[in-house]
């Protein structure tokens, strides 16, 4: 049994076995950050850790792999929710492995249609062209076409805010008086 003390400098055993993990320990040997640990297992992608009777995360050193699983994943940009899913398949103990090689097959088509797009646009590029889009005519000229692939994900429409503005009794006299 170890011994550990707490903030207030109490001796009490510590509880986590030898396989077990804080979020920092977890954070400092997987490069991931604490916020996105966290965020990892609000999806559901991390396994909910254990917790200690002060509330702290208890991590088992299996979740270094699946941390590790994520962060190629993300650098082959799959979705977290796309990450989710193959995570899902893999705890049903079906071996996730065909659809992840059918999700990174769609990534690298959508991948070589924008590769043609941005070629085609920088082959017709015109320094001196007399019309000027709004930010850049060559970017706005074109019709992108793998804006309609299945990794391409289209912006989401803001939600309309539930706050009213009250208009204050100061701000009617400054424009009464213009």
């Amino acid at each position: 049994m170890q011994l550990d003390l707490d903030l207030c400098g109490k001796v009490y055993p510590r509880l986590m076995a030898d396989n077990a993990l804080s979020i920092g320990e977890v954070a400092a040997r997987s490069g991931v950050t604490r916020k996105a640990l966290r965020l990892y297992e609000a999806r559901g992608i991390v396994p909910t850790p254990r917790r200690t009777r002060a509330g702290y995360r208890v991590y088992d050193a299996d979740v270094l792999g699946v941390l590790h699983f994520v962060t190629q994943s993300r650098r082959l940009g799959l979705t977290l929710k796309e990450i989710g899913h193959i995570i899902d398949l893999r705890s049903a103990k079906r071996g996730p492995c065909v659809h992840v090689r059918a999700l990174l097959e769609q990534k690298l088509a959508d991948l070589d249609s924008l590769r043609r797009e941005v070629k085609k646009i920088l082959n017709s590029w015109d320094a001196s062209g007399a019309w000027r889009g709004f930010v850049c005519q060559h970017i706005e000229g074109g019709e992108l076409s793998w804006k309609r692939s299945r990794s391409a994900r289209p912006a989401r429409p803001a939600r309309k805010s539930s706050w009213k503005a009250i208009p204050s009794g100061l701000g009617r006299r400054a424009t009464s008086s213009l």
